[in-house]
């Protein structure tokens, strides 16, 4: 017997965004982003894969983030609309150098960029373009600060930088440096730079705008029919090194570092009751089809059968949803290869774990599912003064491997 409990009508997070085809975007950079003009590359791509970019940028040669931090057309075109996506992208060079110099030089003006862009629009994706190392090293600093004298020094620490200030800032980044270096080493014959060993070929722009396509739709540019007059055969391989530098290692890059995703595990703490646990990220208000707002509810569920579940978990940006399935027997679970015993006295609780080879995490809960102990691994045996806690029922979770099991205890002054 199947049971459904509610159904919303709405999309998993991958289905939203492949949806949603039209994304304004406002490219702030320099020469490599203006030479042979990387953001029409970019909406040509998505017009190809049946989507929309809609760009404006102010791309000035040699400009750094200090340059764009206080200029008055960067900052009246953040301004002007409220963008889907902003691309950051620094002069060639600074970010490779020093440490302490990127620390004083380029971290304070990349901040007052992204502090503008939020101020306009908190829901912006605020996307860190990195560039490439160039392509013998930077030999007009490789005196000053030697990791920059090759490519693969300069590389390494263009990519540290990046990555430092999309952590920092909480943003993502676009990794064209890194599918850059990537492509180099598949195809060394295939030149992505310019005659001066710095500004990008055709091949190199080209490149760079796969990369982003596949970092602001989170879609392989991989069938994707637009050429800019290029070998078909470098075609087909530059999308696919670029689709997979970004597709493999999203995380990495934070992409949708703003964005919600739903997730959720149960237990069965009795033959008919559930206790769901949110893993939900970067979401702050929750919808479970049974009705509850809860983080963390719990729930008694009208008999044995199927039921599906679905949590919607939203921010002031995004939602995004989940569905799964419980299956529920009537036959308690929760004696079945156990590895652990709980023990209660009065306000003391003590847990052992008959398996210490195996790692035991527990947390305790009330009833209405908001947790109140954090996660604590045990060791073969843990004893719990919950002395400070209200008398009655709570819910000890414990996590052993994959697996969730849910106990209840009552707590007692006497």
């Amino acid at each position: 017997m199947r049971k459904v409990i509610y159904l919303f009508i709405s999309f998993s997070f991958c289905l939203n965004l492949a949806a949603q085809t039209k994304k304004k975007v406002l490219f702030i950079g320099n020469s490599y982003t203006y030479v042979n003009n990387l953001p029409q590359l970019v909406a040509d791509i998505a017009l190809s894969k049946s989507d929309t970019v809609i760009y404006d940028s102010n791309t000035p040669g040699g400009y750094t983030f200090n340059m764009h931090s206080q200029d008055a057309t960067t900052l009246q075109k953040i301004k002007s609309q409220q963008w889907d996506v902003v691309i950051l992208q620094a002069q060639s060079q600074e970010p490779s150098f020093s440490p302490s110099q990127v620390m004083s030089q380029t971290y304070p003006f990349a901040k007052r960029l992204c502090d503008s862009i939020r101020a306009n629009n908190p829901c912006t994706e605020i996307m860190f373009y990195m560039t490439w190392g160039r392509k013998n090293g930077d030999a007009s600093n490789c005196a000053s600060y030697a990791p920059v004298c090759t490519y693969i020094g300069m590389q390494a620490r263009l990519r540290e930088s990046y990555m430092m200030f999309s952590d920092s800032f909480k943003t993502s980044v676009a990794p064209v440096g890194v599918a850059w270096k990537n492509f180099r080493n598949s195809y060394p014959t295939i030149d992505l730079y310019q005659p001066d060993e710095s500004h990008p070929s055709l091949h190199g722009s080209y490149l760079a705008a796969c990369v982003f396509y596949s970092s602001i739709f989170k879609k392989t540019c991989v069938g994707s029919t637009y050429n800019p007059s290029l070998p078909s055969t470098d075609v087909t391989n530059i999308q696919t090194i670029s689709s997979q530098t970004v597709l493999d290692s999203v995380s990495v890059w934070n992409l949708g570092s703003n964005f919600p995703t739903a997730n959720f595990t149960y237990s069965i703490t009795s033959a008919f009751n559930c206790q769901f646990t949110n893993q939900s990220k970067n979401s702050n208000n929750f919808s479970w089809s049974f009705g509850s707002n809860l983080k963390h509810p719990t729930y008694n569920f009208p008999g044995a059968g199927t039921y599906t579940v679905q949590l919607k978990s939203t921010n002031q940006c995004k939602s995004d949803s989940i569905i799964k399935t419980v299956s529920l027997t009537g036959i308690a679970e929760l004696g079945l290869n156990e590895t652990f015993s709980i023990r209660t006295h009065k306000k003391t609780v003590e847990i052992s774990n008959l398996n210490p080879t195996q790692a035991l995490y527990v947390t305790l809960s009330s009833l209405e599912g908001k947790q109140l102990v954090d996660e604590k691994a045990i060791g073969e045996r843990e004893l719990f003064d919950f002395s400070t806690f209200y008398e009655g029922i709570y819910i000890v979770r414990l996590k052993i491997g994959e697996r969730y099991f849910s106990r209840k205890i009552v707590l007692t002054a006497e």
